[in-house]
């Protein structure tokens, strides 16, 4: 199965799907749209685009279009859907550095605003009207994601996914992950493994449910993946039965108790596969031990698959 996993995480890495959006332009619809360094509003604002202006996309990433920018640190910048739409372009070329500059532009409506204002600041008055534009900020979706296929018109969320884990104390199951946009998230893992042991006879069957509280520590994006690393700690909650090698007639022991796990891991989207998110997590674990000679591992490595179909 380890296998397996890896050769998947292999093939999304080398065959990335390529964002570019060809022959499209983003028209702005806001009085004034900011610009940001990157595909997030925690980013720098780097400059403004008045109403009607229309800039050539360089990518299509959803919930954000990344233009051409000059003033960028690498000659792009990133503009929110919310603040215009997508079109065919209409004669336009790419913006200019001196486009970007200019305060005397006669057609003040539609030319680029210097990137010296800050959000929620006014923008320089339209010189046919004298009337001050207050810059749009756009909302921020729950988790937004933003490296996704070619021309995807719907921005894919990370909110609620589902899907599978497997450990290395021989255990597998399902598992739920659910994300809010203020970095907090719940998880909630449901497994099952086995145990030997070199010391005492028989077999400890557990089966255990996991719930634990998360938190996204950053999110860096680039136009192929999407590594977000994590932190949590929850309850452990075990049901262990112990199952004598050879059959005697006899019920098999079990007991049922509480202990606690913490962890910490990443979590992985390729551009390829954008609502699939590999994790791969380590943590400690305390648990109680009824039955003598069968003590779990302290420290466990997960691997994880959540599906985010929200």
């Amino acid at each position: 199965m380890t296998g397996r996993a890896a050769a998947i995480v292999l093939a999304l890495g080398l065959n990335p799907t390529t964002l570019h959006a060809q022959d499209v332009v983003f028209s702005v619809s806001v009085s004034s749209a900011d610009v940001h360094m990157g595909p997030s509003i925690a980013t720098p604002v780097i400059g403004h685009v008045s109403r009607g202006t229309d800039l050539p996309v360089s990518r299509n990433l959803g919930s954000w279009v990344k233009v051409q920018w000059p003033d960028g640190p690498d000659g792009f910048g990133y503009l929110h859907v919310t603040t215009g739409q997508l079109a065919s372009p209409k004669g336009t070329g790419s913006v200019s550095k001196s486009a970007s500059r200019s305060s005397s532009n006669a057609a003040a409506p539609s030319s680029l605003q210097p990137a010296s204002m800050t959000p929620g600041s006014l923008a320089p008055m339209s010189a046919s009207s004298q009337v001050p534009m207050q810059s749009a900020k756009p909302p921020r979706s729950p988790r937004e994601r933003v490296a996704i296929r070619q021309q995807g018109s719907t921005p894919i969320t990370h909110v609620v996914g589902i899907g599978g884990l497997f450990g290395s104390t021989s255990s597998f199951g399902a598992t739920t992950r659910v994300w809010r946009d203020n970095g907090l998230g719940l998880q909630i893992g449901f497994s099952r493994d086995t145990m030997t042991s070199s010391t005492a006879a028989g077999r400890v069957t557990s089966v255990q449910l996991e719930p634990a509280v998360v938190y996204g520590l950053f999110d860096h994006v680039s136009d192929y993946f999407w590594i977000h690393p994590y932190v949590g700690a929850g309850l452990s909650i075990r049901h262990q039965s112990l199952e004598d090698a050879a059959p005697t007639g006899t019920e098999p022991a079990s007991s049922t108790g509480m202990g606690y796990r913490a962890f910490g891991g990443s979590e992985v989207t390729f551009a390829g596969a954008p609502r699939f998110a590999l994790s791969a997590d380590a943590g400690y674990r305390h648990a109680p031990t009824p039955f003598a000679g069968f003590e779990p591992s302290k420290f466990s490595v997960f691997v994880l698959g959540h599906w985010y179909f929200k």
